[in-house]
Order: structure tokens, then sequence, then C-alpha cells
């Protein structure tokens, strides 16, 4: 797999992921400077950057990378088998937002031109992938928007009415089927509120909440790398879950392991090594 080219499909299609690259080497690490992976949001490691112990280290740094927005230089030393010294510099990739402005009215048009000044995707239709949908049409389909909204996902959904029309709006959905968890993700209205507004100051007032909106964090740093990173109950050496080829069972609990040496360790005496890792 070519690393660079795989990196330029990901940005073209607007998917995150860190992009790990070998700056310094002392010998006999198997790593050369220049060589690169990708880290991905579900912890898959794709290119080359060392050996199983440097692949964990990248995979667990990257998925950092990808929660905090923030580049970082990595050094494992001594890493399993080898007793060489690799630095790497793992930086987050991530795309612009991508908004979905639904509507022909004057605060979907200045809301979608506020948005792409401000560097994020647009689109003036419903994209699969958005993370951002803003129902601006004036009551010209605002219901069946906002199921296809919230029927794909978007981290924000936002309806451009009164108080009045919004409840409405709200009740016809609860009469198609959707249920109460659903019917809450909608902001209605949408924006900040400034009281009595002028079309343009609505979009204004949406677009301050879009942003304040993408600077919370949905989850923290160490649930992402607890949920694509394990740790060897034998040897302590962090793990790739999605990678592993090793792992056992006991009491309902799956426990991955470097090798199948650490595996054969420890289904000798469970217990032995869950009591040390207490």
């Amino acid at each position: 797999m070519n690393v660079l080219v795989e990196a330029g499909r990901l940005a073209a299609e607007g998917r995150p992921f860190a992009f790990a690259t070998v700056v310094d080497v002392e010998r006999p690490a198997s790593a050369r400077r220049g060589d690169h992976a990708i880290v991905t949001p579900e912890g898959a490691l794709l290119g080359w950057v060392g050996g199983a112990c440097t692949e964990s280290t990248v995979v667990r740094e990257g998925l950092l990378a990808l929660a905090d927005g923030d580049s970082r230089v990595v050094r494992v030393e001594g890493g399993c088998a080898s007793e060489g010294t690799i630095e790497l510099l793992v930086e987050p990739r991530l795309p612009a937002p991508l908004l979905a402005v639904i509507g022909e009215s004057p605060a979907a048009r200045t809301l979608a031109e506020l948005a792409r000044t401000l560097g994020w995707r647009v689109s003036e239709q419903l994209e699969a992938r958005a993370d951002a949908v803003v129902v601006a049409s004036m009551g010209q389909g605002d219901e069946e928007a906002l199921q296809a909204a919230l029927a794909g996902g978007a981290g924000y959904v936002g309806l451009v009415a009164s108080s009045k029309r919004g409840s409405a709006v709200l009740s016809e959905l609860r009469e198609r089927g959707l249920d109460e968890e659903a019917l809450t993700r909608v902001r209605c209205p949408a924006g900040l509120d400034l009281g009595p507004s002028s079309q343009e100051e609505i979009a204004v007032a949406i677009l301050a909440e879009l942003v304040a909106w993408r600077h919370t964090t949905p989850g923290s740093p160490a649930q992402l790398v607890e949920e694509a990173v394990a740790v060897d109950p034998v040897c302590g050496m962090s793990v790739t879950i999605a990678g592993a080829t090793e792992s056992a069972v006991v009491d309902g609990t799956t426990y991955y392991f470097c090798g199948p040496g650490c595996r054969r360790r420890f289904e000798q005496d469970p217990a032995r090594y869950l009591e040390a890792a207490l």
C-alpha cells in the first residue's frame, strides 16, 4: 500500500486520520527515516513504522492526537526484541466539518456563505456523512429533512423556525414514530438567542452555536485509547485490538496478547496475571 496515496484518498473523502512519520532512528531499529503510517479512528494502522511494539505505541498516540487535535513527537526506546530507538512525529489530519444547509431562505444562504468563509465544507443537500444539518426551508418539507438528518446521525441538527412552528414540527415527527431521544437532538430555534433578529442575524447566531458545538469534544482521549488499545496482562505491552491475533476469554472478558508465548503463559494461570494487574 502507498501510504501517501491512501492519505490523499482519506483527505479527499473528508475522513479523519493520524499521520505518523519516522523522523529519527537509532539502530538496530527496523524502521527508516521517512517511513510513514496512518492511524484510523478505529485503531487500525496502515503502513510501516517499525515492529509490533512501535505500532501499538503509534496507534495509542495517534488516537490521542485525533482526540485532542495536537501533534506530538513520540520516542520509542528498546522495543521488544530490538534495542534501537525510533522517534516519530504523529499529526492529526482532521477534515473541516461538513455542514448541510437545507432551504433557500436568506438565513440559509447567509449561513452557507459564512460557514465557507470559516473553511467549513458546505452542502446544500443532505449528505450521509454530514457533521451538522441546519433546516431553514421556511416550512417547505421541514419534517422530511429533519427525519432524514436524525436518521443520518449528524452531531448537530437545527431547525430555523419560531417556537410555535418548531413545536408543531416536532409533534408531527412524534406522530411519525420518532422517539423522544431523537427529538431532543433537534435544536429549535437553532442558534444563540439574540431576541428579535433579521434572517442574516439568525444565520450569524446559528454559526456561533455551530462553532461552540464544534469545539465541544464528545469523548475523552482516554476513552478512545481504551476502546482501541489493550494491555497484555503478561508483559504489559500495548496491543492494538483491531490487529490482535492472540486473545483469550476469562469470565466473559477478552484479553489480548502481543504473541502466542504470552497467551500460553496466561492460559496456564490466568489468576496470577489478573491479580497482578489489580
